[in-house]
C-alpha cells in the first residue's frame, strides 16, 4: 500500500471492499459481481464509502444491503487494505483524488437470487465462481482481494 501523508488524508475517500459470497447446499461458493455504470464501466463486487461515525464493518454490511438487497449473514474483516488514485476527476467527489479501502468478506443468503440494484450505479449482476470472477473483475486490486477471500473460504472448508 502506498503511504499517504496526513495533509493529503482528506483527498482520499474512505471506503470498503465487500467480497460478497453465497455457499450453496452442495457447499459450492458463488460470488456476486455487479456491472458498474457510474463513473466507469466494468465488473466489481459491492464496495463503497464509509459514512461519518460508521465503523468499517457496518459500512461493509450496509453497502452490500444497499447495492444488492441481499440479507447479510456474516461479515469478516481482513488485514488487507490499500489506496488508489482515480483515473479522472469524479464530479460528485469534489476534492478527492483517490480512495482507500479495507477488505471484508460478506456471507449472504441468496434467497431467489434476484438482486435489487441501485439503477444509478449498476445495470446488471451475475453469480459466478472464483475463476469466472477473476476473469471478469476490472481492477487488479479487486482481483487480489477476491483471491484473499477465496483462499480463506477454501481453507475454512477443510
Amino acid at each position: 500500500m502506498k503511504k499517504r501523508s496526513d495533509k493529503n488524508k482528506d483527498k482520499y475517500r474512505r471506503a470498503v471492499f465487500a467480497v460478497t459470497y453465497y455457499i450453496s447446499p452442495e457447499k459450492k461458493i458463488e460470488y456476486i459481481l455487479l456491472k458498474r455504470k457510474k463513473h466507469w464501466k466494468g465488473w466489481e463486487f459491492p464496495k463503497g464509502k464509509i459514512e461519518r461515525f460508521e465503523t468499517k464493518k457496518t459500512a461493509a454490511k450496509r453497502e452490500v444491503s444497499e447495492e444488492t438487497g441481499l440479507k447479510v449473514l456474516k461479515v469478516k474483516r481482513f488485514k488487507e487494505h490499500g489506496i488508489y488514485l482515480y483515473l479522472k476527476k469524479i464530479w460528485d467527489r469534489p476534492g478527492k483524488i483517490g480512495q482507500t479501502y479495507h477488505l471484508f468478506a460478506v456471507h449472504v443468503e441468496k434467497g431467489d437470487g434476484k438482486l435489487k440494484l441501485d439503477p444509478i450505479e449498476h445495470n446488471g449482476y451475475k453469480w459466478v465462481s472464483f475463476n469466472e470472477a477473476q476473469k471478469m473483475l476490472t481492477w487488479p486490486n479487486q482481483k487480489k482481494c477476491m483471491k484473499i477471500v477465496n483462499d480463506w473460504l477454501i481453507k475454512k472448508k477443510r
